[in-house]
C-alpha cells in the first residue's frame, strides 16, 4: 500500500523545505507516547537513512523508517485548515482509536 499525501499536504511540506533552503524531504513515524499509545513524529531529513523506505508524492519525498511502517501503511497524509486552527490530519486506516486531544493513537 504505502503512504500518500493529499495536494495540500505536499504543498505545506514543500513550502516548509523551500523556506528552510535544504533537506530531503520529511519523515514520519511513529513512537510510544501519549495516553492512547502512539504518536506522530515528524522532522526534516537532511541524510537519507538507508533503512527507510521512500515514498513520493508531488515531488516531495516522505521517508518512513520500517518499524514505524507497520503502523502507518495505507496512510493519507492531509493538511487542514479549519478557521484559524492549521495542521496535519491523518488518515490512519491501521488507528483503531484515538485520544479526546488527538494527540495520539492506538492500534
Amino acid at each position: 500500500m504505502g503512504i500518500s499525501l493529499t495536494t495540500a499536504a505536499a504543498d505545506h511540506i514543500q513550502r516548509n523545505l523551500d523556506s528552510r533552503g535544504s533537506g530531503e524531504g520529511i519523515r514520519l513515524g511513529v513512537r510510544t507516547n501519549g495516553c492512547s499509545g502512539l504518536s506522530y513524529v515528524f522532522e526534516f531529513v537532511d541524510e537519507v537513512d538507508t533503512s527507510d523506505v521512500v515514498f513520493e508524492s508531488s515531488d516531495v519525498k516522505l521517508f518512513i523508517d520500517p518499524k514505524s511502517l507497520v503502523y502507518l501503511d495505507g496512510t493519507e497524509l492531509d493538511f487542514v485548515k479549519e478557521g484559524l486552527n492549521e495542521g496535519f490530519q491523518f488518515n490512519n486506516p491501521n488507528a483503531k482509536g484515538a485520544c479526546g486531544c488527538g494527540e495520539s493513537f492506538n492500534v
